[in-house]
Order: C-alpha cells, then structure tokens, then sequence
C-alpha cells in the first residue's frame, strides 16, 4: 500500500532551458506532442506559462498577458491566445497535450487570479464592452483594458466615452 505520492517533476533540462527567475519553481508541466519532436514543454509556474524548446530561447507569458486558454478534449489541444491591441492579431499558440490535467488546473487558477476587476457595459442591446483590470501575480501595477463584443466600433465617440468613463470608475473602485 503506498501512503505518500511522489509527484514528477520535469525533466532538469528542460527546466534549465526555461532560464526561470530566482525562486521561480514549476507547478506543473506537460509535453507538447504537436511539436515535431516532441521537445517543446509548457512549464507553469505561479507567475507565468513557460514555453520551451532546449535549444531555443524560450517564451514567457505572464499570467495576466493570457487572453483566453481553450481546451479541447476530443482533439486533445490546448489553445492559447494573449491580450493584444484592438485591430492587432494576437499571439496565438495550439498545444497538443497527453497528460494535461494539473497544467490544466493550474492555468485555469492563475490566469482567473490575475483578473483584479472585470465589468460589463452595454452599448446597443445587448452588445457593448468589459473593462478588465488585471495585476501579475508578482504584483506591481494593474494593465487595464477595454474588450469590446463584435460589433462595436471603438473609434466611435460615444463608445469612447463610455469606456473612459468606465475605466474611470472601475479604477477608482480599486482605490487608483
């Protein structure tokens, strides 16, 4: 009968390559299996998802830059995609995972933790805008944001001023 489990841990070379920060230490990790040789990881951490290839430079997204993570269980592939600029194409990244289960969770908490405020308006029925303010969890400043539902112009004046006045309640309502 075994009393204790003995989590795995990722391989050491893998983990060298991610050039984590001083104290930085990985949650949970999986294998991309669409990589062609296998060789790209996904180091998660409580800070940020490492993506790494030995070899390469690896890339670091910082919980609060993760726009949308998707996974999809019939394909087995994760979907990623960052926060960018209206009318600017977004990092986006599909990751085949074997066994994702605690990078899974472990993405799902990070990324909802780093989500300080998020609040809906309306605009035209249904339609309208969030403003979303979201802090690292290694704190520092919030990076506000403005999402807009398809449909709405934000070069529209109204709309602008709507999503100026929301960003300034919301930043009030978290004391800036």
């Amino acid at each position: 009968m075994r009393f204790f489990y003995r989590a795995e841990k990722a391989p050491a070379a893998v983990v060298e390559a991610a050039s984590l920060a001083r104290g930085e230490k990985v949650l949970a990790f999986a294998r991309d299996t669409r990589a062609g040789d296998g060789q790209r990881w996904l180091l998660g951490t409580r800070f940020a998802l490492h993506l790494v290839t030995p070899g390469e430079e690896s890339v670091r997204i910082g919980w609060e830059s993760v726009q949308a993570a998707d996974w999809s269980q019939d394909e087995e592939t994760l979907t990623l995609s960052e926060v960018g600029e209206f009318g600017s194409p977004r990092a986006a990244y599909v990751f085949g995972l074997d066994d994702p289960v605690l990078l899974l969770q472990l993405i799902r908490e990070r990324v909802t933790a780093s989500v300080v405020l998020q609040r809906g308006y309306l605009i035209e029925g249904k339609r309208g805008f969030k403003v979303i303010g979201r802090r690292s969890p290694a704190g520092g400043e919030i990076a506000w944001m403005h999402e807009y539902d398809a449909g709405i112009d934000p070069e529209r004046a109204d709309v602008q001023k709507a999503a100026q006045e929301a960003l300034v309640r919301a930043r009030a309502d978290v004391g800036e």
